[in-house]
């Protein structure tokens, strides 16, 4: 029997490279040989030797019989999972993967207006129709938490033919709703529950971290594994859980959506990653919170600058937290988030995970070494002394939020919808019939099929003028945006 401190994959893959075969197949650098020569000796021989395809000997993710079904096994079993798949098309392909598994053409799906954009884009490819739900917002920090039960059972009252709810379990900033309550109702209806867990690879592997997907029954659970589980960027996996869903509908799907150039050095990382976090994720856990709080409560003895805490937990929309994200407030000195990001960079060479108008966040793993931390913190606090003076000219420290616009259309059809373009600042009242978001995040400020407004306008000009990534328009200066034709002026 395969236990947790095995690797069937990454060790068929040493073993296969130790053979040294003659590869008259593809990649066609030859482990190395006919590449760039630089490059070559940057990346090193070992990683290029296992740069490999779907050979007989190495199994195939598209219908896995060997190596990566045995992986894939131990990750269910890692996970809490009756199926793991493993995704080479990061998280957004898991998650495009397991909403096209459950909607059609004209189902409803109950999802979260702070969504990311491939839940979104996932909308558009299946045609399902979006239910939002206004999730509840932190006025202190300008951003959004998560849903309460209580408005999900409205929306299941008003909606009872919906097919699917989605939550996000938790968000970006570490936050998570009551969860199991939510399955609880969507499970009384018989409607799966599923999770954009991109920011929980974790959370499973420590008691003191937000209940998983799996833990509180979920259906399905797109999970970024290279974000916080310690995989190579752009492998993720799709848990699964029940018999609402079809494992063998979603392998289907998976495999339409999926190269067939399917990268073995993902695939093996996700395969070592699985097996730090089952056999050494509960010690390893326990080291990173303990560090996160120790740097959290020392940011929180900086002047004018404050790190999110367990104070936030104060309603069903946030009943846990990750401490191992720092959400920090740096609004009362007067700069933006971005302004402190760039400040970092240049002063400290400090890179954080996002910055917005009022924020910073940086993540902490295993990774990140006592000194690495002491070094943003001493960081900020020279921060603070810099901009003292600007802090103490009473900042107006109010926080700005975009609204939730109406939609007039299902995302699909006004992405198909006959178009124009015109100019962005003339364009309140009229139908968006493309994406803008700032990414990160990637939470959409508008979303096709939705009315613009004069706020989300003022939003997105105040987000470009503050120098944060405003993207998913045609137009990369978003002079001017494409609206649906023939619509007149909303007055």
């Amino acid at each position: 029997m395969v236990h947790q401190f095995e690797t069937p994959l990454f060790t068929a893959l040493k073993k296969h490279a130790e053979k040294n075969p003659i590869q008259f197949h593809i990649p066609g650098h030859k482990k190395g040989n006919g590449m760039d020569p630089e490059f070559r000796e940057f990346i090193g021989e070992n990683a290029l030797s296992i740069d490999l395809i779907n050979i007989a000997p190495l199994d195939d993710l598209h219908l896995p019989k060997g190596i990566i079904k045995q992986s894939q096994e131990l990750a269910a079993e890692a996970f809490g999972a009756d199926y793991t798949f493993f995704s080479v098309q990061g998280t957004s392909g898991a998650i495009m993967a397991m909403i096209m598994s459950v909607c059609e053409p004209g189902d409803k799906i109950l999802v979260p207006r702070n969504v990311h954009k491939s839940i979104m884009s996932a909308i558009v490819f299946s045609g399902a129709v979006p239910i939002f739900i206004h999730p509840e917002v932190d006025a202190h920090f300008g951003i959004s938490h998560g849903i309460t039960p209580d408005l999900i059972e409205r929306a299941l009252v008003l909606h009872p033919d919906t097919k699917a709810v989605l939550v996000i379990n938790p968000t970006y900033y570490g936050v998570s709703g009551d969860l199991r309550k939510i399955v609880k109702i969507a499970h009384s209806r018989n409607i799966p529950v599923l999770v954009d867990e991109a920011h929980g690879a974790h959370i499973h592997f420590h008691q003191e971290l937000p209940l998983s997907a799996m833990e509180a029954g979920a259906d399905l659970a797109a999970t970024s594994v290279h974000k916080l589980g310690g995989s190579l960027t752009q492998s993720s996996i799709l848990n699964l859980r029940g018999n609402i869903v079809s494992s063998k509908r979603v392998q289907s799907v998976l495999s339409m959506l999926t190269t067939t150039s399917t990268s073995y050095l993902l695939l093996a990382s996700l395969d070592v990653a699985r097996k730090s976090l089952a056999t050494e994720g509960q010690a390893l856990l326990e080291d990173t919170i303990r560090k996160a709080e120790k740097t959290r409560s020392k940011i929180n003895q900086i002047d004018h600058i404050y790190c999110m805490g367990r104070e936030v937990l104060e309603s069903s929309a946030a009943v846990a937290m990750d401490p191992t994200k720092l959400l920090i407030s740096v609004k009362e000195l007067g700069i933006t988030g971005y302004e402190v990001e760039k400040w970092l960079r240049n002063k400290f060479n400090i890179e954080v995970e996002l910055s917005d108008l009022y924020n910073i966040l940086c993540i902490v793993t295993a990774g990140d070494s006592e000194e690495d931390l002491m070094t943003l913190v001493q960081a900020l606090s020279q921060l603070s002394r810099e901009y003292k003076n600007q802090a103490d000219e009473n900042v107006d420290s109010s926080v700005l939020l975009p609204e939730i616009p109406l939609l007039a259309l299902t995302p699909r059809d006004a992405f198909y919808e006959k178009t124009e373009v015109i100019s962005f600042e003339q364009s309140a009242g009229r139908i968006i019939a493309e994406f803008v978001m700032v990414y990160p995040p990637g939470i959409p400020i508008f979303i096709p099929g939705e009315i613009i407004t004069e706020d989300n306008i003022l939003y997105t000009r105040k987000n470009i003028e503050a120098g944060l990534p405003v993207q998913g328009a045609e137009d990369d200066e978003l002079n001017t945006i494409r609206v649906i034709k023939e619509h007149s002026i909303i007055k």
